[in-house]
């Protein structure tokens, strides 16, 4: 049984969006000091590396992680390869996209050196959303910061999504991930009133 990683690492340094809080750990108190343990803290925004964005992130009426279904986190995904694609359309999904999956990830390759973030993205174009749930799509999840262009204001992916009731995992690392079907663990952390947060994402190979 084979498990992928596909967490982005988190690190001082490690690239965010442009003007929001950087990563930042540091040791509050060290063994040597307190006598028993080192005791570590963390700076940073809820949408660092690896994360999922509650719909409050977007819109004010949404809801925030603490009112999201962890079930959507927890279970089968397929993962679409849509490498050398520019957008993500509903031709490219028709292709590929099985009647009656529940989440599915884009591996795009687009993020290709990760200590730097990407200058631009293969977005997910809002008019192929209502074909994602009419397949049965309830979490959608990308290998880039965003599911919409990075210079967006309106963010009509995000929108979309949410009018189908599909739900947003950003920033995955798919490059070592061939296309199928897998077992996917993406759960936030139990931050009740918070916009998004960081997962350790994991994919487990099905075995028959």
């Amino acid at each position: 049984m084979k498990f992928y990683d596909i967490s982005m690492p988190l690190y001082n340094g490690v690239p965010g969006w442009p003007g929001d809080t950087p990563y930042h750990f540091d040791l509050a108190w060290t063994k040597e000091d307190s006598g028993s343990v080192n005791v570590g803290k963390l700076e940073m925004s809820t949408h660092t590396g690896t994360h999922i964005d509650a719909p409050y992130h977007f819109t004010d009426s949404g809801e925030r992680v603490g009112g999201l279904d962890l079930e959507l986190y927890v279970g089968r995904a397929m993962v679409i390869d849509l490498t050398n694609r520019k957008e993500i359309t509903i031709e490219s999904l028709k292709e590929k996209l099985q009647d009656g999956t529940k989440r599915v990830l884009f591996k795009t390759g687009c993020w290709k050196d990760r200590s730097v973030f990407p200058a631009e993205i293969v977005p997910l174009l809002p008019e192929a959303v209502p074909f994602l749930s009419e397949c049965g799509v309830g979490l959608v999840g990308v290998d880039m910061p965003s599911v919409d262009p990075l210079d967006s204001k309106e963010l009509r992916a995000h929108h979309a999504l949410y009018e189908h009731n599909i739900q947003i995992l950003e920033g995955l690392v798919l490059d070592e991930v061939p296309e199928g079907v897998y077992e996917l663990v993406a759960l936030p952390l139990a931050l009740e009133e918070a916009d998004g947060s960081p997962v350790r994402a994991i994919l487990r190979e099905i075995t028959k």
